[in-house]
């Protein structure tokens, strides 16, 4: 059956690929000659080989593990995949969150723009994104680019993406405004040289990268070394069982006991001096369950000082680092592509 959903977005297809040879057929969508087959509406970059286990119907990360880089690109996927697969509920603290992760951003100069979401999840930001931009495009590289398009359904202007942001085959400047949160730290590529990269498909880019606590006290960074070897001993277990009760335990008997001791000391205005207690103080526990699984099952986990984020401006126009959590997403924006374009003072 020939997929009816894209029928009226050719013409967005044709300019984010750079060409006029573009077509939809039972099959897929046909490129210049390529073939990338739709899925429930989510057009396929990957090669089969670099399919997710909802694609390949297999469940066992261990059976498609291969060598080198490969295998990494398997551990992410997997991952990520199954996090967004058991956290798909957009929330309203979502909302909340988006605000502070967009606090750069002057949203009325997205009206008639294409806006890029690269590693979307399940798009709990375009939730809020969608209906303040011309279009969206999202990509993942899990199958949470499936979640994504189930809790986006009422929103037409989506295109959906299958893919691997660090290559993929759209032109130069396909987007107006691109973003990318909570991604590239995760990712083998060093996350600063990829924003870099990223800077070629848009003139403006949102990012966010984990902190290296370099705005906090040494003790912070104490217990940031033992959360990490535990994260390095605890993404090697794969079972869904093993993950949700160690992500139980952590919320516990870690993160909960430091919000509520954050609590107390706050009313003689020092919480902010107990570790996660800024970022955790206001939120559900199932959403602090996310972020304990998106800690602690992840093999790969960059961190960046403010120091180095501004260091882009030798690749940016301009560098902006907000002021404020989450620690540090920041904007990069290149003038002489964005002099219609405003940040919010």
């Amino acid at each position: 059956m020939i997929s009816s959903y894209y029928s009226d977005k050719l013409d967005s297809l044709k300019d984010i690929f750079a060409t006029d040879h573009v077509g939809i057929s039972e099959e897929g969508l046909m490129v210049d000659g390529r073939l990338y087959p739709i899925v429930g509406d989510v057009i396929v970059l990957l090669s089969p080989e670099e399919y997710p286990p909802f694609l390949r119907g297999d469940r066992n990360l261990d059976s498609a593990r291969s060598a080198g880089s490969e295998t990494m690109d398997r551990e992410i996927q997997f991952t990520f995949g199954e996090e967004w697969k058991t956290f798909n509920r957009v929330l309203p603290e979502h909302r909340v969150e988006f605000d502070r992760y967009f606090d750069l951003v002057n949203l009325a100069t997205l009206k008639n723009s294409r806006v890029c979401d690269l590693g979307c999840g399940i798009g709990r930001w375009n939730y809020w994104l969608a209906d303040r931009c011309r279009e969206l495009v999202l990509v993942d590289f899990s199958d949470a680019i499936f979640v994504a398009r189930e809790n986006l359904r009422t929103k037409p202007q989506v295109i959906y993406f299958l893919g691997d942001l660090t290559r993929l085959p759209f032109r130069e400047g396909f987007a107006d405004f691109l973003f990318c949160l909570g991604v590239l730290h995760h990712l083998p590529d060093d996350a600063l040289e990829m924003t870099k990269k990223l800077g070629a498909y848009a003139s403006r880019l949102l990012i966010y990268l984990y902190y290296a606590l370099d705005n906090r006290p040494f003790y912070f960074r104490w217990l940031l070394n033992g959360v990490t070897v535990m994260r390095r001993i605890l993404h090697t277990l794969h079972h869904p069982l093993a993950r949700s009760f160690l992500t139980w335990l952590l919320t516990l008997t870690l993160y909960l006991p430091l919000v509520g001791l954050g609590h107390l000391l706050e009313r003689f205005q020092r919480g902010k001096l107990v570790p996660l207690y800024e970022g955790y103080a206001n939120k559900s526990i199932l959403r602090i369950r996310q972020d304990v699984y998106d800690r602690f099952f992840t093999s790969i986990e960059q961190r960046v000082t403010r120091a180095q984020i501004l260091a882009l401006q030798s690749h940016f126009d301009t560098i902006t680092i907000s002021d404020n959590m989450p620690y540090w997403h920041f904007l990069c924006e290149s003038a002489a592509r964005s002099d219609h374009e405003g940040t919010r003072s």
